[in-house]
């Protein structure tokens, strides 16, 4: 598997694992606004949507007041309310050290609003290694594949030398919908049979696999 330039990642469930957070806060906002705590499993097929969208989606009778409630308190769970660790994934920093020294353009398209990405850029110290980044406020939300093209017109990629890696169905049918090549990971949201009805060039269950395919 060669001759991509651009490798774009996911970040929440396939860099970070953040998920267990995400789930938490967001049950935390809803108990905060007096509302029917939504499963887990729901929580977790709205990670990579907007915020906005996502909120939408798990509380569809809200009114915007409440919408813009849950959105504040999820923020303050998630940010200092909610302990729950966030570590990156093993081999993260390793693997994405080895992709950019071998020459590789490294990006992120995330559901994170730009000030989120930054945060955790910064506080995990792999902000350097990525040459660009789009968060959902940057552009429209998943699947709409609009940050995958602004990447692309930004790093002066052509579609076919660029490959997109993430966790979640989302994330395979924002690269489908561009006709980009996708390569799925089985530790996030989504499981393996989920990833393959979105054609991913490979599912791999550690990221380490990836600088194997790509002969690196």
């Amino acid at each position: 598997m060669t001759g991509y330039r651009l490798i774009i990642f996911d970040w929440d469930g396939t860099l970070m694992d953040s998920v267990g957070r995400i789930v938490s806060s967001m049950q935390g906002a809803a108990r905060d606004c007096a509302l029917p705590v939504p499963e887990a499993a729901a929580v977790q097929e709205i990670i990579g949507l907007s915020l906005a969208t996502a909120m939408e989606t798990l509380f569809p009778d809200a009114g915007a007041d409440t919408l813009g409630r849950l959105t504040e308190r999820y923020r303050a769970h998630y940010l200092s309310l909610d302990r729950t660790p966030t570590p990156l994934f093993h081999g993260v920093e390793e693997t994405v050290r080895q992709l950019h020294g071998a020459g590789y353009q490294l990006a992120i398209a995330t559901g994170k609003a730009r000030a989120g990405l930054d945060r955790v850029l910064a506080a995990t110290g792999l902000g350097g290694y990525f040459h660009a980044s789009r968060g959902a406020d940057e552009a429209r939300s998943k699947p709409d594949p609009l940050m995958l093209s602004q990447l692309l017109a930004q790093l002066d990629v052509p579609v076919e030398r660029a490959l997109m890696v993430g966790d979640s169905c989302l994330d395979m049918a924002m690269a489908e919908r561009l006709g980009m090549a996708r390569i799925g990971i089985t530790w996030g949201v989504h499981d393996a049979r989920r990833l393959a009805a979105h054609g991913p060039l490979h599912i791999i269950d550690r990221l380490s696999q990836l600088p194997d395919l790509l002969r690196i």
